[in-house]
């Protein structure tokens, strides 16, 4: 018998724990540990800023269905990885030993690397349901009395999806409420172009983005490194492409949301061998920690070079479709390895991307994720904003059951039928 622990219950790691208890032996133990009792729909956050879902909404406890599928479920903050020991020690003094792991932590959110950033300073996040709430708090003290907006991703930020899908939601949302004419916006993000995305763009992303931003009013700025934030002002330096600062700006502001950096949890950094310098988990072909073949990872927490350089950091995105790709990828082997076989499965890093924009959006498919690509395509329109909110509906109601079905594969292959895209 062998004893499998998945460390964290994210997108990557509830869906793990699902499909490795079906891949394994029936005498296996399957384990998930988590920081929370419940996995949280982070797409919808942007929505939950503007008031358009709240916290019961995209929230689904896992306690009832790890359970139903014969898992166990454990609550608490992992403190270190020991993988020398083979074990997990959590922040209550207890410690969880493992035969394999599979780390799925998702990352930290370094907002301590830059002056005033983060719920606990001066601009807000959607990288996790609380924070999203105290940003709908402050949202909507904001609409009392509306200023300039500054919304973005800082450099070193991986994930600037939601930092679009924010900002239109936002202008939106003040569409709505009538208030659109008094409120400067401003989008600031490490990219060296609007629709880079940290993928050197999908299809005609640059120019649909672009485009969006001119027919919203949203000005912006590129290769921007944030200095620091204060109360009503945000520092940034515009850097040219040999890295030069081309100016520096002073941005007025009466609310913020920025995307921070990240970084591998405490958990897994300086554990050599395991994670590079920035705490991300080293991984082979088949998902497996080279110095630790008994170690997994899997998700935003591994280790990926970015797509090329550029003059502001910029870290390359794991998506839906990435994450599903690996989890799969990872219980294929574990089924294999636990029955004395070789590992055989590589994970498909490609991508599909549905970005609300509140009443319409963009869409992208891209294989595989980083360039050269046999498929390279980007769409727009408002059935984007209906194909995301029936995918939120869809997915949460799998996680809730338990199930875990190809959910980003299923998507991709149906948006690759309706809009005619040859797959490769």
């Amino acid at each position: 018998m062998a004893k499998i622990v998945v460390l964290g219950a994210g997108l990557g790691g509830a869906l793990a724990a699902y499909e490795i208890r079906k891949a394994v032996r029936r005498e296996d133990e399957v384990v998930a540990i988590n920081e929370n009792t419940f996995y949280q729909f982070l797409p919808s956050n942007p929505w939950v800023l503007v008031g358009w879902r709240d916290r019961k909404d995209i929230v689904v406890e896992l306690a009832g269905p790890m359970k139903k599928r014969g898992i166990g479920f454990i609550v608490g903050k992992a403190q270190k990885v020991e993988p020398d020991q083979k074990r997990v020690q959590l922040a209550d003094g207890t410690a969880v030993s493992y035969d394999y792991l599979v780390i799925a932590t998702g990352p930290e959110l370094a907002f301590d690397e830059i002056e005033g950033l983060g719920p606990g300073g001066f601009t807000q996040s959607v990288c996790h349901i609380d924070h999203a709430t105290q940003a709908n708090l402050a949202f909507e003290e904001f609409c009392k009395d509306p200023g300039p907006i500054v919304v973005g991703a800082v450099q070193g930020a991986s994930c600037y999806g939601p930092a679009y899908e924010t900002a239109m939601i936002i202008e939106t949302e003040l569409r709505k409420r009538k208030i659109r004419d008094r409120v400067p916006m401003t989008y600031v993000t490490s990219e060296p172009y609007v629709g880079h995305l940290g993928l050197d763009g999908v299809g005609d992303t640059k120019s649909l983005l672009e485009s969006e931003m001119r027919e919203r009013h949203i000005k912006w700025i590129t290769n921007a490194r944030v200095l620091k934030a204060e109360a009503g002002k945000m520092t940034v330096e515009e850097l040219n492409e040999d890295g030069s600062v081309k100016q520096v700006h002073e941005l007025p502001m009466k609310f913020s949301m920025m995307l921070p950096a990240f970084r591998g949890v405490g958990a897994v950094r300086d554990v050599e061998g395991l994670s590079n310098p920035r705490g991300f988990i080293l991984i082979d072909k088949h998902q497996r920690n080279p110095k630790y073949p008994e170690i997994f990872g899997i998700g935003v927490c591994i280790a990926i070079p970015p797509t090329g350089k550029t003059p502001v950091p910029v870290g390359v995105p794991k998506t839906g479709f990435m994450i599903e790709s690996m989890v799969t990828a990872t219980a294929q082997n574990l089924g294999e390895i636990v029955r004395g076989k070789a590992p055989s499965h590589e994970a498909t890093w490609n991508a599909i991307c549905l970005a609300d924009f509140g009443d319409k959006g963009v869409a992208f498919v891209a294989q595989p994720q980083i360039p050269p690509r046999n498929v390279n395509w980007s769409g727009s329109g408002g059935w984007v904003h209906t194909a995301k909110v029936g995918f939120e509906r869809y997915f949460l109601a799998k996680i809730k059951a338990g199930k875990s079905e190809t959910f980003y594969e299923n998507a991709m292959l149906g948006l690759m039928q309706t809009h005619k895209i040859k797959p490769d």
